[in-house]
């Protein structure tokens, strides 16, 4: 099942820590979530003891995690970073405020994974849940060979019950991957 996640839909959730907000984009209850959270001021992130966490800079630059066991660099957008949600960490923001996407999953539940999607490479997908989101400008993904246009904040929620091949045709879009 394939379905087209609009942002007038996505919800809106206070930071656990209560330092800011997120934008949930997609969300199983307790069990993962996918969301874009800016980030306007330093600050610690709040605790997900038993879950693991993937980020992504998709706006500004310079965003730095630091942990007791040293940084996490989330400098350069569009590399994902992945973390423990139990570790201590507070950010560094070097050049002003930014924005990530994050993918948090309930480490007894899920196993998650976020990828890069470009123009012209392939993604071989397997049975799970996967939301493609085009975090800016525009963009378009072939579903089996079916081309699906993106606007820019807009995503794909991918339910499968087994393979899908998902191709990047324009821009560039993160993945998120649920299994």
């Amino acid at each position: 099942m394939i379905t087209l996640l609009d942002p007038v839909s996505y919800r809106r959730t206070p930071w656990k820590n209560g330092g800011g907000t997120t934008v949930d984009i997609a969300y199983s209850g307790e069990s993962w979530r996918f969301g874009r959270t800016p980030i306007v001021e330093p600050g610690p992130f709040s605790d997900y003891t038993g879950h693991d966490r993937v980020q992504v800079l998709v706006a500004g630059s310079g965003l730095v995690l630091e942990t007791p066991q040293g940084e996490i660099d989330v400098r350069q957008p569009f590399r994902p970073v992945r973390f423990a949600g139990e570790t201590p960490i507070v950010s560094r923001l070097e050049a002003g405020p930014v924005e990530v996407v994050n993918l948090i999953g309930a480490r007894a539940e899920v196993s998650i994974d976020m990828v890069v999607l470009d123009e012209g490479h392939t993604l071989n997908l397997q049975p799970g849940t996967h939301i493609a989101y085009n975090p800016r400008g525009e963009a378009a993904v072939a579903v089996q060979g079916n081309e699906r246009p993106l606007g820019a904040d807009y995503a794909l929620r991918l339910q499968l019950t087994g393979p899908l091949r998902l191709t990047g045709l324009t821009g560039c879009l993160l993945v998120a991957s649920i299994t």
